[in-house]
């Protein structure tokens, strides 16, 4: 293997970019621009984005390889508050 091992994550509307770039390999999922992991505070979503791009990193044994995601954008009504 050459160089370093990536995964772009993009939003849907970018597909055709990964397509066309031939990005060796990327993570689509269904959320609007500026929040392809997810929306802010749901740390759910936003970890199983990650653990999706970590899985098609391991196990990806091609380049090119595109995943898209099912997961439809759910924003949450109340984000978690940070602490001080």
């Amino acid at each position: 293997m050459e160089g370093i091992p990536t995964v772009v994550v993009l939003v849907r509307s970018f597909r055709h970019v990964a397509e066309e770039m031939g990005y060796p390999r990327a993570v689509i999922t269904r959320h609007p621009m500026g929040r392809p992991l997810g929306p802010p505070g749901d740390t759910t979503t936003q970890r199983r984005v990650v653990a999706t791009a970590l899985d098609l990193l391991a196990q990806a044994t091609t380049g090119g390889t595109i995943i898209e995601m099912d997961d439809p954008y759910r924003p949450i009504t109340q984000p978690k508050q940070l602490a001080d």
